[in-house]
Formats: structure tokens, C-alpha cells, sequence
């Protein structure tokens, strides 16, 4: 629980960024909480160790089962989403696996977007598979076709918005009223947009997953995740998939990611200043054939952006007019902008879905998913716009 000593809810976002979930005042007055890099605590005595085993006391006991630098990171993603809890895990896919198992057993059901990260659709489509879980795999911008999906035995709904990779927009709210008609939970993949562009939970959203890998940490150091919902959610979490499978996060990666927190609102206001930067560039280049951003009105989705998000981001899709070869070419060829997967880094990072993050999709759900191999997809980082552009206008000049 945060220990604040002023209500989260009357801090603006910025602030609590920076403050949320801080613990009393360090007993030798450091500015920035002190990292608790123990694997183990010790107890007073047997009697009070027996206590906090069985949930009697609180207290800490073990890394995996609850660490306070952890406790501290999970307590500020969770005000600023407006959730009461939070849950810090290993990875991304982590958090996902944690949160989704949690809530499901054999012969249940689970509709998800056609258009997710890769690993997350693996998950989903293979793995729950062989455990008798089964997925419907829906275009949820067609709310009719995502209200038919649900069957009487879906637990749980899960919706990337923007999609992952050509930023695809999904009706949260919309979504979230046909899950809880029908007693389901609505999972919201927030990764793309952090709890300062979109806020889930305003639009029904149960539980928000993040890979805290991307603009949470901000600084591509570290591989984490996070999730957080109402109080019982999370502690159901807790204490059976995270802590028994084991994938929780490290002092040191909550300890880096709360730095990397406190900058996240200036972060994201340039990362969203150079991006629309970008695509005014991209939209006269001529080897571009078609331009994904949700922050154009020729987006299929725009009214929706306008609806739910207080910005467009700064993931940027496109499909090459030439295919594969050229896609390939303007990757190769560029100087300062790196060539890698992930996102939200201060570098401006770019890669190709259908043979890096995406291939775990068959050829059918790629097509299906509108991941075609001239796709390309553009993470915008912190660098000047014009050093941006003026490598991606070298770039494209060398596509014939």
C-alpha cells in the first residue's frame, strides 16, 4: 500500500510519477529511496516469522513473494493508471501470462484482438491450446463480430489499442460493456500509450498489463512488466501465478524503472512532438504506400483516438509501395536510427513485424491482421526531428 502522506488522487499525473507510492522517509534523509537488493528477510523471531507465512502479519519474507523497492514501483504504475494495486513482474509476457492464468482453467474461453504482439497471440493460441483454454481471435473494431465472439464460458476479454504493430484502434468502453454483460473481465494492453495518453480504467478496463521494458523505463536497460487492477485482483495474482511460476521482478528493475518513471511525462510530450514531425515527412515520401498513425484523420480509427487518447503516441507504421526488398533496404541503410525490436526508448528504434516481432503468427493470421511483409514499424525516440528525418531521408533515397 502507498504510504503517502497526501491522497494520489489530488496529484496531477506529472507529479505522481515522480511521488506515487513513496514509503516513510528514509531514516538517514536520501532523496531517492534506497534499493532493497536482498533476496531474504530476517525475522524478530520464529513466532513472528510463522505469522507473516500465514498472512497474519505483514511484513516482508522472501523477494519473490514481495520486495519494498518492487512494492514502491507497483503502488506508482497503479495510481497513475487510477488502480488501487499493482503487480511487478520478469518481462512483459510475464505480466500477461501471470494476469491471464490467474483467471482461467480448462474449457474456458478467451477473446482476444486478431492484431496483438506476437508472443502474446503465441501464448494464447498455442500454449493455452494444449491446456484446453480456447481463444477466439476477433477484429475488434467490428463490434458486431466482437459481441458474436463471446461464448457462455468466456472469462476473460483481452484488447490491444493501438495494436500492435500498424496501431489499429479498439473502443474500450464499447468492448468493456460487452465483457462485463456477460460477467467477463476486460484486459487492456496499455504499452503503447502509458497511463498519461490513455487511461483504461475510465473506460471499463479490470486489469492494465504494460511491458514497463518500453516507455515506463524509458531507457532500454531493462526487461519488466507490470500489471495492476482492483485490490482482490491482484492479490489473487500474486499469490498463485506470479509466485508460483515464479516470473517476478528484481529490486534492481523496479529500483531502474521508478527512475525512469519520473521523467515519463517530458519524455512523452517530445516523443509525440517529433512523431508528428515524422509522419508529415513520411506522407510525401513516395515509396510509402500507406501510412498507420492514429493521429491522422485518414486513420479508420480517429474519431476512436479522439475519444479515449490525449495524444497519438509515437509508434508510427508503413507499408513500403514495393514490398519486402524495399522494406529490407530502407532497414539496411539507415545511420543513426537503430535497427531493433522493442519501443520507447530514447533511441528511435525501427524493424520489420512479419520477420521480428510478429513471426510467432502464421502467414493466415498475419494476412488476416493486416501484417504484410512491406510493413514497417518506427518507434520515434528523443533525438532532434530533423537528425531524424534527415536519416530517413537518406535512407529512402537509396530505394531505386
Amino acid at each position: 500500500m502507498s504510504h503517502s502522506t497526501k491522497s494520489a488522487s489530488d496529484w496531477h499525473k506529472d507529479t505522481i510519477a515522480i511521488h506515487g507510492g513513496e514509503a516513510p522517509q528514509d531514516p538517514h534523509g536520501a532523496l531517492v529511496p534506497p534499493m532493497y537488493q536482498t533476496s531474504t528477510f530476517v525475522f524478530d523471531n520464529a513466532a513472528q516469522g510463522g505469522r507473516r507465512f500465514a498472512g497474519e502479519e505483514e511484513g516482508y519474507m522472501y523477494s519473490r513473494l514481495g520486495n519494498p523497492t518492487v512494492a514502491q514501483l507497483e503502488q506508482r504504475v497503479a495510481e497513475l493508471e487510477g488502480m488501487q494495486a499493482g503487480a511487478a513482474s520478469a518481462t512483459g509476457m510475464g505480466a500477461i501470462s501471470a494476469t491471464m492464468l490467474a483467471f482461467l482453467k480448462q474449457g474456458d474461453h478467451v477473446v482476444a484482438s486478431d492484431a496483438i504482439y506476437g508472443c502474446s497471440f503465441a501464448l494464447f493460441s498455442h500454449l493455452f491450446e494444449r491446456f484446453g483454454i480456447h481463444v477466439t481471435f476477433v477484429d475488434m473494431s467490428d463490434l458486431a463480430a466482437t459481441e458474436a465472439a463471446f461464448t457462455d464460458k468466456t472469462q476473460l476479454v483481452f484488447v490491444e489499442t493501438p495494436a500492435n504493430p500498424h496501431l489499429k484502434l479498439i473502443d474500450i468502453q464499447a468492448v468493456a460493456n460487452f465483457a462485463h454483460q456477460r460477467q467477463a473481465r476486460l484486459v487492456v494492453d496499455n504499452t503503447f500509450m502509458t497511463p498519461l495518453l490513455q487511461r483504461p480504467a475510465e473506460l471499463g478496463a479490470d486489469l492494465i498489463v504494460h511491458s514497463a521494458t518500453k516507455y515506463l523505463n524509458g531507457h532500454g536497460d531493462v526487461v519488466a512488466g507490470v500489471v495492476v487492477g482492483n485490490q482482490q485482483d491482484i492479490e489473487l495474482i500474486k499469490l498463485t501465478t506470479l509466485k508460483d511460476m515464479g516470473a517476478t521482478m528484481s529490486a534492481h528493475d523496479a529500483w531502474l524503472i521508478l527512475r525512469g518513471l519520473k521523467t515519463l511525462p517530458i519524455r512523452m510530450q517530445r516523443h509525440c512532438e517529433n512523431a508528428l514531425q515524422v509522419v508529415d515527412f513520411l506522407q510525401s515520401q513516395p515509396a510509402v504506400s500507406r501510412l498507420y498513425f492514429p493521429g491522422l484523420e485518414t486513420h479508420p480509427g480517429y474519431a476512436i483516438g479522439q475519444k479515449q487518447m490525449r495524444a497519438a503516441g509515437a509508434i508510427i507504421a508503413f507499408d513500403m509501395r514495393d514490398g519486402y526488398e524495399s522494406a529490407l533496404q530502407l532497414l539496411n541503410n539507415l545511420k543513426m536510427i537503430k535497427l531493433a525490436v522493442s519501443l520507447g526508448d530514447a533511441e528511435t528504434l525501427i524493424q520489420h513485424p512479419a520477420s521480428m516481432t510478429h513471426s510467432p503468427l502464421t502467414p493466415e493470421a498475419r494476412a488476416t491482421a493486416g501484417i504484410g511483409d512491406g510493413l514497417v514499424r518506427l518507434s520515434v525516440g528523443l533525438e532532434h526531428s530533423d537528425d531524424i528525418i534527415a536519416d530517413l531521408k537518406q535512407s529512402f533515397a537509396t530505394i531505386g
